[in-house]
């Protein structure tokens, strides 16, 4: 093997690895955030930080629909990892395929919900038009993922795919984000309502153009293979 050769593998590895990485880690934030909001949910918090106590009671206001959209996001983060190893679909093609199916449906569910969930907004129109702009991409994502399942591509499956769960992920950086805000929020000044359709607008853009990136560096060393 050429030295720019093994200088590719090396690279293709590095990158593998770093997007593993980081898709454990997004998936592990996004499940916490599932089981962090049941808990929520379950026992409202009655003292604390105004704000939080504010935004508990939000949430219970509309407490069916949001465990209809945090509990299949919960398994959603629970079984994307196992869409994206390479290991467990070559060693189980028939559960990776049984899995897909599931991750679409949940996908669904938590598309649609999502967007039942705009009603009364903590962020108001910046929190609604995020929201609006990411979930439809995903849906599309999902849609376009299932037709190119149906029909043969696989490569392009997969790109879409990635897209899709490039947007579930990125419910998870949005998580840290509201964080900061939260934390610097007597510095700044800022409440949820201003805060958190910036945080959605950053998290999910994020997280969709490295997926985006991720994409093509996976084709960049799918056409040199074939060279």
């Amino acid at each position: 093997m050429t030295t720019m050769g093994r200088s590719t593998l090396l690279a293709k590895d590095r990158g593998r690895r770093m997007m593993w990485v980081s898709l454990i880690v997004l998936c592990v934030i996004g499940a916490t955030a599932a089981i962090l909001r049941m808990v929520a949910l379950a026992h409202p918090a009655k003292t604390g930080p105004p704000q939080m106590v504010a935004l508990d009671a939000l949430f219970a206001a509309k407490a069916s629909l949001t465990l209809t959209h945090i509990v299949p996001a919960l398994a959603l983060m629970l079984l994307v990892p196992f869409q994206f190893s390479r290991r467990f679909r070559a060693r189980h093609l028939k559960a990776h395929r049984w899995i897909g199916r599931v991750v679409m449906v949940l996908g669904l569910i938590v598309g649609v919900s999502g967007l039942a969930l705009l009603k009364n907004p903590v962020g108001g129109a910046a929190e609604v038009t995020a929201i609006l702009f990411f979930d439809t991409l995903f849906l599309v994502a999902l849609a376009k993922a299932y037709a190119y399942a149906r029909a043969g591509p696989i490569a392009l499956h997969r790109e879409w795919v990635m897209r899709a769960m490039s947007v579930a992920v990125g419910v998870a950086t949005v998580r840290p984000i509201m964080g900061a805000f939260f934390g610097t929020a007597r510095l700044t000044g800022m409440t949820p309502h201003e805060f958190f359709g910036i945080a959605f607008w950053i998290g999910l853009t994020l997280t969709s153009v490295a997926g985006e990136a991720w994409i093509r560096h996976t084709r960049y060393f799918a056409r040199h293979e074939t060279l």
